[in-house]
């Protein structure tokens, strides 16, 4: 995100490069930048001859680097934005050759979704000289939250822990869509304001009771009666509440329980670094390890893959998915 701010700083600023090269597998930062530019660089009068988008599967790169070579009119620039470029990939390095003696008055935008270059070979060398090369990380779902967090405190919301572990559970790791989520929550509730579960149920349509999120809980605190009452919700809406998400969160919440175990320092601090959780969480971890020891954590982590095995038809595919999950809850608790 720093390195976001930088660039949109100096475009600002005017310190301008000749080709602008966005790729990785994360497609929210590609596309923010790029509209950044597309937005920016030009008026709107200017525009209508100078600024151009192209898509991969409709050019080759000779048509792109033909149209980079044309003068602006009346402009100091034109901006030629090449969108879905992936679909180039294996002609690619031919750009190699423009990026060497690039157009000083052009601003190639470059949008290499999900794929990177080769650092080895030409190209990347030759845009790390004459142009700038941005990748774009897919973030773990752990530092999801904290994304989250920075977006909201950069403009004037804050977030709950809760509300946002409920957010990344639902949506995983797409920043796109969280992003979209989170512009619902700002058109209706006013700046300042610290978005709560109750603004993510009643806006967004998530449940603020009845999530993988709180069945986690249920099952660190060994509360049976709280875990089957979701586990029923989740049978009676199973659409929503896909069984391979429900154990892929409690495989890893098992995981981190039997890395948690053979900590030596298990001072807070130590374990939400350790377990890369926000600190909010670190007493739910720490309960859980004390209902759960080193060799039933061993035997939950068992159950967990003989099940989701189960899930996905083997062995067990006339089971209805809920009912394969109370058993589950069941063996685990007990």
């Amino acid at each position: 995100m720093n390195e976001v701010k930088q660039l949109v700083s100096e475009i600002k600023n005017g310190n301008l490069k000749p080709i602008y090269f966005l790729m990785g597998e994360e497609p929210y930062y590609i596309d923010k930048i790029s509209e950044f530019i597309e937005n920016n660089i030009l008026d709107e009068a200017e525009k209508g001859f100078n600024q151009m988008v192209l898509y991969g599967r409709d050019v080759t790169i000779d048509d792109i680097i033909s149209n980079s070579k044309r003068f602006p009119m009346m402009a100091d620039y034109q901006v030629v934005i090449v969108k879905e470029a992936q679909d180039l990939s294996r002609t690619i390095e031919k750009l190699a050759s423009y990026a060497e003696n690039p157009q000083p008055t052009t601003i190639l935008v470059i949008n290499f979704k999900y794929k990177k270059l080769d650092k080895r070979k030409a190209l990347y060398k030759t845009l790390n000289k004459t142009g700038f090369v941005f990748e774009s990380k897919k973030l773990y779902e752990n530092q999801v939250a904290e994304w989250i967090r920075r977006i909201l405190a950069g403009q004037n919301y804050n977030i709950s822990p809760k509300a946002s572990q409920m957010l990344v559970e639902f949506l995983g790791t797409d920043l796109s869509k969280i992003d979209n989520e989170l512009n619902k929550l700002k058109i209706v509730l006013p700046e300042g304001t610290q978005i709560t579960p109750e603004h993510i149920e009643e806006n967004i349509g998530i449940s603020k009771d009845f999530n993988n999120f709180e069945l986690r809980k249920a099952v660190g605190d060994k509360d049976i009666v709280k875990a089957h009452r979701i586990a029923k919700y989740f049978a009676d809406n199973p659409k929503d509440n896909p069984m391979v998400v429900t154990i892929s969160l409690l495989f890893s919440f098992f995981s981190q329980l039997l890395h948690l175990h053979g900590m030596n320092d298990k001072t807070p601090r130590s374990v939400a670094s350790a377990l890369r959780i926000n600190p909010y969480f670190v007493n739910e971890y720490l309960t859980a390890a004390r209902n759960y020891p080193m060799k039933k954590v061993s035997t939950v982590i068992a159950l967990l893959r003989d099940f989701d095995v189960k899930g996905k038809g083997v062995g067990a595919s006339a089971v209805p998915q809920g009912d394969l999950l109370k058993e589950l809850l069941v063996r685990i608790l007990n």
